[in-house]
């Protein structure tokens, strides 16, 4: 009996709580011999929404095919997105950064640099649109817990972009101490914030979590 599958395309083709759930596959299973062959089946099982005994039972060129046509897909770097639609609903990201309230960017700081909590995060960048005109839009305001659940639903072309677009302006709550730092300091922070804006497939996790132990040193000595 022949089994359709949808294979995703895009980024924008998997969600963002499908990609958490195959990273905690990958992390429990890090450490176990042989599991490429489970992992790469957990892998079609689940952005394909297929069961496991499916995947499994796949013949061979079928098999390697849609896992390197997913792999390939989950390494690249999309450009920002700006809006997305989910459901009836249109997100937006937010128009200017530098809008946000100290609150808002606890958040993010909080959340962004975890994958498996970097929904709550994602509710900050995007929100509902409440009004749009062309390619100008006005979000309704950020109210914490409200869409984090929602969030998981998000595409992952706008989390990977907007992870990416976030680090390369040196955005974070730990970057309005620099005018407080020796020049050393600010170096090191730039330089670690260029290589997570030059990082493409899956060295991007590495290069943001350099990042982040960049800045969370930086947050260490402050105190």
């Amino acid at each position: 009996m022949e089994i359709k599958i949808n294979v995703p395309d895009s980024l924008s083709d998997i969600t963002l709580e499908q990609y958490q759930k195959y990273e905690r596959i990958i992390k429990a299973n890090e450490d176990v011999e042989e599991s490429e062959r489970f992992i790469t089946c957990k892998l079609i099982e689940i952005f394909c929404n297929v069961s496991y005994d499916v995947a499994n039972n796949m013949k061979l060129v079928d098999f390697e095919r849609i896992a390197t046509k997913i792999y390939d897909i989950i390494q690249k770097t999309p450009p920002l997105v700006r809006t997305f639609k989910m459901g009836e609903s249109e997100f937006g990201f937010v128009p200017n950064l530098e809008d946000l309230t100290f609150g808002e960017y606890i958040d993010i700081d909080n959340h962004l640099g975890d994958i498996q909590q970097v929904h709550k995060a994602m509710a900050v960048l995007y929100r509902p649109i409440k009004q749009k005109l062309k390619d100008k839009y006005i979000l309704y305001d950020y109210h914490g817990e409200e869409f984090h659940d929602v969030m998981l639903k998000m595409p992952l072309d706008a989390v990977v972009s907007s992870i990416v677009f976030f680090y390369r302006l040196g955005i974070d709550c730990s970057t309005a101490m620099m005018t407080y730092l020796d020049k050393g300091k600010q170096r090191e922070i730039q330089q670690a914030l260029k290589a997570a804006s030059q990082t493409n497939g899956d060295g991007i996790n590495h290069s943001l979590h350099s990042v982040r132990e960049t800045l969370q040193e930086l947050k260490r000595s402050l105190n």
